[in-house]
């Protein structure tokens, strides 16, 4: 039963943030691109001023696993760089996030290379 409320918890959340999401597509002008980098700064502001931990208690992947993870985690590396001077606060959000990166570029390249391409049919 502790299991379905942790899954409970991670749909809400993680609906909540596509609902929101959505209705940002359809009451203003806001392009999807527009959305995504707003959720991504909302995750990095959420970090920077504490918050983002106390949602993630609750809604583990839900929270993390949209674009609002990779604010964090850019904002926590840069968090932990400031640390060590401004050199490793301005590149430790790119090495927080390096691994993702990598994977996600990597993957799309070997897709890329066994995936037949079709043109994009009206």
């Amino acid at each position: 039963m502790d299991i379905f409320l942790t899954y409970l918890k991670v749909f809400a959340v993680g609906g909540l943030v596509c609902a929101i999401g959505q209705i940002l597509i359809n009451k203003t002008k806001m392009t999807s691109a527009r959305v995504l980098v707003t959720f991504l700064l909302a995750g990095a502001l959420l970090e920077a001023v504490g918050l983002f931990k106390y949602i993630e208690e609750f809604g583990k992947a839900g929270i993390t696993i949209p674009i609002t993870g990779f604010g964090k985690s850019l904002a926590a590396g840069a968090i932990d760089g400031a640390k060590d001077g401004l050199f490793k606060a301005c590149t430790g959000g790119l090495a927080a996030v390096a691994a993702g990166l990598t994977a996600a570029i990597t993957f799309g390249f070997v897709i890329a290379l066994i995936s037949k391409s079709k043109p994009k049919s009206t």
